[in-house]
């Protein structure tokens, strides 16, 4: 990945927009996961667009105050039209944003329209999956079981929504990115299962 102007932009916007959050799993700054997207996209793309879209891909549904008026203005239609193909869209007037009931609505929104979009937002997505598993199957390592408490859907429900990612992309997407999703999500489902039987 070459680091032109519009990616360094893209990395020092990303890390100001999400300086205060942390991940769930881990209590590591936030950033380092957009980081890492852009780092998965770059051995599989050299689309800048992509890559920039990787950094941001979690501004729209996570930062408050940042439209994506804000970002087609500093980055461009197409950078923004494929953050918001990634986007799951938040009902303000969900009464309760944390039921499992509320997770599943926007995780199947989320499936809905990943049938339908294009070769960047399915790319950003596969990114972004990969390392969500990743770290998922590290923080389990070190937390075990005490680690579901902090999501907003149990471990089944979340690894049965890996899977139905994985299956959209196997058919829609022609990169060899897919192929690192299905070994990383073939990995997860050996842990937890193994995890379970366990119990």
């Amino acid at each position: 990945m070459q680091l032109t102007n519009k990616i360094q932009k893209a990395i020092i916007k990303s890390s100001i927009l999400h300086q205060n959050q942390t991940r769930k799993d881990n209590p590591f700054p936030f950033i380092s996961h957009p980081y890492s997207v852009a780092f998965i996209l770059s051995n599989y793309t050299n689309d800048e667009d992509v890559i920039v879209a990787g950094l941001l891909h979690d501004v729209l549904e996570d930062v408050p105050n940042y439209s994506a008026d804000d970002m087609k203005k500093e980055f461009g239609e197409k950078v923004c039209e494929i953050v918001k193909g990634v986007s799951e869209i938040k009902d303000p007037n969900d009464k309760d944003p944390d039921s499992v009931g509320s997770w599943k609505k926007r995780k199947d929104g989320y499936l809905d329209n990943l049938k339908k979009d294009g070769f960047g937002a399915m790319m950003v997505c596969c990114a972004d999956k990969i390392h969500n598993l990743s770290s998922l199957m590290e923080a389990y390592k070190e937390q075990g079981e005490s680690l579901w408490a902090k999501f907003n859907a149990p471990e089944d429900k979340k690894i049965w929504f890996y899977g139905e990612v994985l299956n959209i992309l196997k058919e829609r997407l022609d990169n060899p990115i897919v192929k690192e999703l299905e070994r990383v999500y073939g990995e997860a489902s050996i842990l937890f299962k193994i995890s379970k039987s366990k119990v």
